[in-house]
């Protein structure tokens, strides 16, 4: 067996309880540079108008292949 199998992998300690998780998660949240109100904003209308440039191209194409289906499946028959 190689020297490598023989020693054990340190685990984390699970049993350290709840509080100290919380404590943990507090001080990381601390240190995060949030956004300021007029950023956020920013922010906000640009995700509304990628989502309203993609709803208008999404329409406009599924439009034009119905209409291409449309016309290439279309019988000849005359309506």
């Amino acid at each position: 067996m190689s020297e490598n199998q023989n020693k054990s992998i340190a685990l984390p300690n699970v049993k350290r309880g709840i509080k100290p998780f919380f404590a943990g998660v507090k001080r990381e949240l601390k240190k995060v540079s949030w956004p300021t109100y007029q950023e956020t904003n920013r922010l906000f209308g640009v995700v509304v108008s990628v989502c309203v440039l993609l709803i208008v191209v999404m329409g406009v194409l599924g439009f034009a292949f119905e209409t291409l289906v449309h016309l290439i499946t279309r019988t000849g028959t005359g309506a």
